[in-house]
C-alpha cells in the first residue's frame, strides 16, 4: 500500500515504503529546521521604514485600517517600526581577568554580529537584517569557514541571478532569493483505464520535476485536457489542481479533480501569480558561525516603544557538549509579552531543539530596563551564561523638536494600552464622574498637570517618558552584574553532573568582565592640555550615537578549543563623560542601565565622588501616583538576581577627574585567588 495523497504531492512510490519507516523511527525530524525571517511590513507597520531615517516621529496615535484575510479591522498605532534579530543557542569560552578560560553555555549573535563586536545592540532594521553577512575586515565566519558572499556578486547557488549586497549586520544564513523561475512537472495517470473502459482514465498524481523560485503567491495550475473524448455520449472531464509553495518554490501540487479519458498523461504548466524576492536559509552557514560563538553577556537587544521585534533563536547545539541534547529559550524577565505563548517558560509557551529555529514576536508597549535569559534549568543556564541584557526606548525620544513633553505624555492617554492616569476614576468603566483613575500597574505616570514646560530638544534621549525631561541622558551604558563558578563551569565541560548546592560564585563580572578588563581600554590621555586620565583620545562610551561601529568598545576575544579566537566580551563598562559635549554643550549624562543577574549573590555598586540619581526600578519610572518624582540620590544600591535599576550620572555635578564605581563586598574584588579584579570599573569626566 501507498499513500495517494503522497503520491499526489509527486513522491515516486518507489520511495513511499522507505519513508514510512524513516518516519516511525523518527516522527518529529519533519518538525525541525533552520530559517532565517524579517518582516518588511505588517498589519501595525504597512509601511516599511528603513535604517536610513530610523524611527518616524511620535505625534500621538492615530487609527489604520486594515483588511486580515478578509477580514477589516481597525486598530490604534502610536508608530514605530519592524526591528530584528537573530541569536544562536549553543556553547563558547571566555576569559577570565585573570587569564582563565572559562566554559560557557551561551547564546551568540547571528545577526548585527559587527555592532555586537563593538560593543552596541544587534538588533536591526529589516533593510539591515535582510541581507546575507559579509565583513570585508573578516572575510571568515567567526569558526574559520570562508563566507560565500561579498558585495556585487551573484547568489552562489544560482550564478544567474542578479548580483545582491551584502554588510557585516546582515543575518548570517540569509539568502536571497533567485531570479525568478517557473516551476515544471509531469503527470501520471492510474494504470490500466483506457478511453473506451468502463472506468474512465483519471490522473493520479503530478510528480514536480523543478520546483522553481521567486513565486510571490501559489501559481495557477494547469493541466492539459484529455484530447477528443467522450464517453457515453460526454465529453471528459478534464483534470484539476493547485499548488502550494514555500520559500518561494512550488512544494506541492494537490489533484482537486482528478479528471476522465486520458490516453497518454498530460501535460502540466504553472501560471505566476506575481513574483517577489523571498529569501532561503543556508543552514550551513548558520552551524559555521553559530557553534562555539558564545557570548557574556549575550547578544544585547534594543528597540523602541511601539516596534514590533521578531527575535529568532536557532539551537545550534554544544560540540564540547554533544551528550546533551539541549532546549533553549528566550524569556524577556519582567517583560509584558504581547502572548504568553512568547513567555519562553517551557511549560507555558514551547522550547526549541536542536536543530531548529523559533521567531519570538514582542510589541513594545513600555519603556524601561529589562534583561533576558534561557529558561530551560535557570539556575543552570543563568550560572552557565545564557544571560542578555535588554531595554526598551520610550516614546519620548521621537517627540517633535519643539514639543512640550508634558503635551509628549499626554498624546499617550488616547490609547487605553498605555494610557496611565494620576487621579480621578475609572476610564475604562466611566465612573460617576468619567474622569480617569490612577492606575496602579502604569509603569509611567504623568507629572502634575501641566508640566514644568520643558521642551524636546533635537538628539535628546530619556529613560522613560517623563513628560518632564527629567531622565534626560546622552549615552547609553549597559551593565550586567553576573557571577562564575569555575568549578561548575569545569565540571559542565567534562560530562560530570554539577554540584548545584557547592555553587560558589569566585569570579564576580560587570558585562562578563573583572577590572581591569571592564575599562577595555589602552592607557593614555584624552586630548586637552588641561587635563590627563586613564584613556586615549577619541575613547568612545558604549553608545556612541549616530555612528555604532565608527569605535569599537575593545572585545576581549578568547581561543576556543578549535583554536579559533572569537569576540566573546564585546561590552566594556567603561563610562566617559565630557561635561560639554552634550546636546547644545550642556554637560553630558549617562544612563547606567544596571541588571542583577547573578544566580546566588546580592551585589552591591558603590561610587566614589560622584552620586548616583536611581530614576527607575525594575522597568518602572520612580514616581507616586499623583505624579511626584521619588528619584533619589545615593552612592550604593544593591541588587538580587533578577532586579534592575535605572541611574543617572551626571558629569555637570562633578569636576573633571577619574571616578570608581565598585562593590564594597571586598570578596567580590577579585578573581578567584586573585587579590585584584571583580566587581569595578572608572567614570571618566573631561572639560
Amino acid at each position: 500500500m501507498f499513500s495517494t495523497q503522497l503520491h499526489r504531492r509527486g513522491v515516486p512510490a518507489a520511495l513511499l515504503l522507505t519513508a514510512a519507516l524513516l518516519f516511525v523511527a523518527a516522527p518529529l525530524t519533519q518538525a525541525q529546521n533552520f530559517m532565517v525571517q524579517c518582516p518588511t511590513t505588517t498589519l501595525l507597520h504597512p509601511t516599511a521604514v528603513s535604517s536610513t531615517p530610523g524611527e518616524p516621529t511620535y505625534t500621538g496615535p492615530t487609527t489604520i485600517t486594515a483588511s486580515a484575510y478578509g477580514v477589516p479591522l481597525t486598530y490604534t498605532s502610536n508608530g514605530g517600526a519592524i526591528k530584528c534579530q537573530q541569536i544562536s543557542g549553543g556553547d563558547g569560552y571566555m576569559t577570565e581577568a585573570d587569564g582563565n578560560q572559562t566554559f560557557m553555555f551561551a547564546f551568540g549573535p547571528l545577526s548585527g554580529l559587527d555592532k555586537i563586536k563593538n560593543g552596541h545592540a544587534g538588533t536591526d532594521f529589516p533593510d539591515e537584517f535582510n541581507q546575507p553577512y559579509c565583513d570585508p575586515n573578516n572575510p571568515n565566519y567567526n569558526n574559520g569557514q570562508a563566507n560565500p558572499w561579498a558585495n556585487g556578486m551573484p547568489n552562489p547557488i544560482y550564478p544567474n541571478a542578479p548580483a545582491v549586497s551584502c554588510n557585516p549586520n546582515g543575518a548570517v544564513g540569509y539568502v536571497p532569493s533567485a531570479a525568478y523561475r517557473t516551476a515544471s512537472a509531469t503527470t501520471a495517470l492510474a494504470p490500466g483505464n483506457t478511453a473506451t473502459s468502463a472506468t474512465p482514465t483519471a490522473v493520479s498524481g503530478v510528480l514536480i520535476t523543478d520546483p522553481g523560485a521567486g513565486y510571490a503567491g501559489a501559481p495557477t495550475v494547469t493541466i492539459a485536457p484529455p484530447a477528443g473524448c467522450t464517453i457515453n455520449g460526454t465529453t471528459c472531464r478534464r483534470a484539476t489542481a493547485t499548488a502550494t509553495i514555500g520559500t518561494g518554490s512550488v512544494i506541492e501540487v494537490a489533484i482537486t479533480n482528478p479528471g476522465n479519458g486520458y490516453t497518454s498523461a498530460p501535460v502540466v504548466s504553472f501560471t505566476p501569480n506575481g513574483t517577489s524576492a523571498v529569501s532561503g536559509t543556508d543552514a550551513a552557514a548558520i552551524m559555521n558561525t553559530g557553534v562555539m560563538n558564545g557570548n557574556i553577556p549575550a547578544p544585547l537587544m534594543a528597540f523602541d516603544e511601539d516596534d514590533e521585534f521578531f527575535l529568532t533563536l536557532t539551537n545550534v547545539g554544544m560540540i564540547m557538549r554533544p551528550d546533551l541534547f539541549e532546549q533553549h529559550t528566550v524569556h524577556f524577565h519582567g517583560y509584558p509579552n504581547a502572548s504568553s505563548f512568547y513567555d519562553g517558560v517551557p511549560d507555558a509557551s514551547l522550547a526549541i531543539n536542536i536543530g531548529a529555529s523559533f521567531t519570538y514576536y514582542y510589541l513594545a508597549p513600555d519603556a524601561g530596563t529589562y534583561f533576558w535569559h534561557c529558561h530551560i534549568t535557570p539556575p543552570e543556564h543563568l550560572q552557565m551564561g545564557m544571560v542578555g541584557q535588554l531595554y526598551v526606548r520610550p516614546r519620548q525620544n521621537r517627540a517633535q523638536p519643539g514639543a512640550v513633553l508634558y503635551n509628549v505624555s499626554q498624546l499617550q492617554q488616547g490609547d487605553l494600552r498605555t494610557a496611565c492616569y494620576s487621579n480621578g476614576e475609572s476610564n475604562l468603566y466611566g465612573g460617576a464622574t468619567g474622569t480617569p483613575s490612577a492606575d496602579i500597574l502604569c509603569s509611567t505616570p504623568s507629572p502634575p498637570a501641566p508640566g514644568n514646560g520643558v521642551t524636546h530638544t533635537a538628539g535628546n534621549k530619556y529613560v522613560y517618558n517623563d513628560g518632564d525631561g527629567s531622565t534626560r541622558y546622552d549615552v547609553d551604558v549597559p551593565i550586567q552584574i553576573h557571577g562564575f563558578d569555575p568549578n561548575f563551569h569545569f565540571v559542565g565541560m567534562t560530562f560530570n553532573p554539577e554540584g548545584f548546592s557547592d555553587m560558589k560564585d569566585k569570579y564576580f563580572l560587570l558585562n562578563g568582565r573583572s577590572y581591569p578588563d571592564t575599562v577595555g581600554v589602552l592607557a593614555g590621555s584624552v586630548a586637552n592640555s588641561n587635563w590627563t586620565g586613564g584613556v586615549p583620545a577619541g575613547t568612545a562610551n558604549p553608545d556612541a550615537g549616530s555612528s555604532p561601529t565608527a569605535l569599537g568598545s575593545n572585545s576581549i576575544s578568547t581561543q576556543a578549543s578549535d583554536s579559533i579566537q572569537r569576540p566573546s566580551q564585546p561590552i566594556q563598562t567603561l563610562v566617559v563623560l565630557s561635561k560639554s559635549g552634550g546636546v547644545g554643550g550642556a554637560p553630558q549624562r549617562a544612563a547606567l542601565r544596571i541588571a542583577d543577574l547573578d544566580v546566588s549573590e546580592y551585589q552591591t555598586l558603590a561610587s566614589l565622588g560622584i552620586p548616583m540619581q536611581v530614576v527607575g526600578y525594575n522597568a518602572k519610572l520612580l514616581r507616586d501616583q499623583a505624579g511626584n518624582n521619588l528619584y533619589y540620590y545615593t552612592n550604593s544600591i544593591t541588587l538580587g538576581g533578577g532586579e534592575s535599576l535605572d541611574v543617572i550620572l551626571d558629569s555637570a555635578l562633578v569636576p573633571p577627574g577619574t571616578y570608581f564605581l565598585y562593590t564594597p563586598n571586598l570578596d567580590h574584588l577579585s578573581n578567584d585567588a586573585e587579590n585584584f579584579g571583580g566587581l569595578m570599573t572608572e567614570v571618566v569626566v573631561t572639560p
